[in-house]
């Protein structure tokens, strides 16, 4: 029933159908599913004589009388004589000349609208009206009225019947989801209930829970398809059980220049033991910046490599890919473990060496971008991918890279704090170890708000660390200038600071069209202390690590998230100097106040609360993409308890097979038709 095409109800015809179309609605199941944005409570009746002006009320009232009149032209004024049990007034419509054959003189109506007063006469501009007795249901007022996303050619009136009408047509032939012993032990309502009452609750109790009922199904259905995903992926195919010998792994943590955090040696622990199991390890490795999530990546790798398997990390820009690099072929060094560096930019020659390298095994381990998803990129023995940023990732890129092996365990990076709500809904496929502790020495990062008129105190501090010996970054959303922006673009800061501001000192630059290679040979030289000011984008947003760089100035600030602001605070505070984040922002006091979350704390985890409640989870991430659940009611982290009880309950349903049983058969069946749109 829910997948017959809207054109099978009554009142629907192609016109509106194809205006229902626009607004994602093709079936019935589409017209149920599509909730009110709102509702305004309209069933308290008032006295006209009673209201105060600018009140919005609703009233039982009698058409005495009507006329009209031409205010000006495509202008005119329908006004009724309205008269209730204390007194008369008036109701106005404008342009709707049919109201008159609607509501004739004589007829009980019950009207919606803003009270103003001429004189001490009341005057009712109508938003909503219902005549008595003509058979509307009361659905638009003397009730709590639902409000809907609109599109041109469908109004609220309309959209409103449409719906009741399909409801009454279905009552009793709505099908259950949940089986009965969820409903009971949750004390949910059936399904049609919760479906009729978030459409036309009766009051604000049965409201709310008609939206706990369907925000429960909504996210039992998202969280057992991803549990039923990986069961299935472990099920279908045989891991590789790395060597329990860790002696390599030892080697390498023994020739650090230093010791591993608490943290670090937990989470460690964890992903050494999942690689010797026999079923291929999927893990998400969270951590905030700078807990050191590469080292541990490193000793992961290492005993993929012991093994005689092959490793390969996969990150979203070049700059970071090349960083990685460079880490790796440092601290593996002692070892003398071969790392290539495989992106879109590495020199033909050097390109065909390495594939050939990976082909034959002779290349243990290689870090790239996209480049390593390619065709013709092929390993001997791929044993362990390693995904950094994985959100940074399109559609399938992550299963591109694992599909070059068979059944390779997999380590998900990510220095982007996630909420645990969020990381439930995107990652509820993986295990999660979580890396909460700094290594010692780290100093948090002085974080200061400034409008432009402070704009002089910023430059006295950043002169003030280059002449102690220090570097310092400056951040710009833009690379090129754009009037609708009020934020300076990076080239025209870099030649600004250059020539007016800081002469005497070298300014670099670098965004996200240089080449690789011209990149890579600023980066070099910021690293190497050659240039003391770096403009850059937010290509600097993650990995990128100079010790020596005490300062960050970033423009514009109020343009980016919270989480992202707090990634860009994180290249500085790397060394043993003190260090210092400045916010340059003249934008509204909300904008201040919500900067000032990020100057009060250096909790990331905290900090990524706020960015998620306050701009959502799609652009909590910098992009809406795939894979990213965008769900039709239930909304994180708010409703955060009820997803992780949804988890625990379809980590259950798998556990004891429960699918296997009549009453939970069609729930498994919508959690495998949600499993084709995951991006597994």
């Amino acid at each position: 029933m829910f997948n017959r095409p809207v054109t099978a109800l009554k009142y629907v015809g192609p016109r509106k159908a194809s205006c229902l179309n626009k607004l994602g609605i093709l079936t019935v199941g589409d017209l149920l599913w599509h909730f009110p944005r709102r509702y305004e409570d309209r069933r308290q009746l008032k006295e006209l004589a009673a209201a105060a002006a600018g009140e919005i009320i609703t009233v039982q009232v009698t058409i005495r009388a009507w006329e009209e009149r031409e205010l000006r032209p495509n202008l005119r004024l329908f006004r009724a004589l309205i008269q209730d049990r204390q007194g008369t007034g008036y109701a106005l419509w404008f342009n709707q000349p049919y109201i008159k054959r609607q509501l004739r003189a004589g007829s009980e109506v019950i009207l919606t609208g803003k009270v103003n007063y001429r004189g001490y006469i009341p005057e009712l501009q109508v938003n909503d009206y219902e005549a008595i007795g003509q058979g509307d249901k009361g659905l638009h007022t003397g009730r709590i009225v639902p409000f809907y996303p609109l599109t041109t050619g469908i109004s609220q009136r309309w959209l409103r019947l449409v719906v009741y009408r399909t409801l009454e047509e279905m009552e009793g032939g709505i099908p259950e989801l949940l089986p009965p012993s969820l409903c009971q032990r949750y004390r949910l309502l059936n399904r049609y209930q919760a479906l009729k009452y978030i459409h036309f609750p009766p009051d604000p109790g049965a409201l709310h829970q008609a939206r706990r009922r369907l925000k429960y199904e909504e996210l039992l259905i998202w969280e057992l398809a991803l549990t039923l995903s990986r069961w299935q992926r472990e099920a279908a195919v045989r891991g590789i059980a790395h060597t329990p010998d860790n002696e390599l792994v030892h080697r390498f943590l023994a020739a650090l220049p230093f010791n591993l955090t608490g943290a670090q040696e937990r989470v460690l622990a964890e992903i050494l033991a999942d690689m010797e199991e026999p079923r291929p390890m999927a893990r998400l490795l969270q951590g905030d910046v700078g807990s050191g999530k590469t080292v541990v990546a490193a000793a992961a790798m290492v005993k993929s490599i012991a093994g005689g398997w092959q490793a390969a990390l996969m990150a979203p820009t070049e700059v970071l890919a090349e960083q990685h690099g460079q880490t790796l072929q440092k601290i593996l060094a002692p070892l003398e473990v071969p790392v290539a560096i495989l992106t879109g930019s590495t020199p033909r020659p050097e390109r065909e060496a390495i594939l050939a390298g990976l082909d034959t095994g002779a290349v243990p381990l290689v870090v790239g971008t996209h480049a390593l998803i390619q065709e013709n990129v092929s390993f001997k023995a791929l044993g362990l991918v390693v995904i950094d940023e994985q959100h940074r990732f399109g559609v399938g890129q992550r299963a591109a890279l694992q599909a070059k092996g068979q059944a390779p365990d997999l380590l998900v990076m990510t220095a982007t704090p996630i909420p645990r709500t969020l990381a439930l809904a995107v990652y509820g496929d993986l295990d999660v170890s979580l890396l909460d502790e700094l290594p010692p020495g780290r100093q948090p990062v002085s974080t200061h708000i400034l409008t432009e008129k402070q704009r002089s105190k910023a430059y006295r501090l950043i002169r003030r660390e280059i002449e102690n010996g220090h570097q310092a970054y400056v951040i710009c959303p833009l690379i090129e200038e754009s009037d609708s922006i009020a934020a300076e673009a990076a080239m025209a800061m870099a030649k600004k600071l250059q020539e007016e501001i800081f002469p005497q000192y070298t300014v670099g630059l670098v965004h996200g069209r240089l080449k690789a290679a011209e990149k890579e040979e600023v980066m070099k030289a910021f690293r190497e202390g050659k240039i003391a000011i770096l403009v850059a984008t937010t290509v600097v947003e993650v990995g990128v690590d100079v010790p020596n760089a005490t300062v960050i100035l970033i423009e514009g600030a109020e343009r980016l998230g919270l989480a992202q602001l707090h990634q860009l605070r994180g290249r500085v505070g790397r060394g043993a100097a003190a260090s210092y984040c400045l916010l340059i922002t003249n934008s509204s006091e909300a904008a201040r106040e919500r900067l000032a979350v990020l100057a009060s704390s250096q909790d990331g985890f905290a900090i990524a609360e706020a960015d998620l409640r306050l701009r959502g989870p799609g652009e909590f991430f910098g992009t809406r993409q795939h894979g990213l659940p965008e769900f039709r009611l239930a909304s994180l982290p708010g409703d955060g308890r009820i997803l992780e009880q949804a988890r625990q309950d379809a980590r259950m349903i798998c556990r004891e097979k429960l699918w296997q049983q009549p009453e939970y058969r069609d729930l498994y069946l919508a959690a495998r038709e949600k499993m084709s749109c995951l991006q597994l």
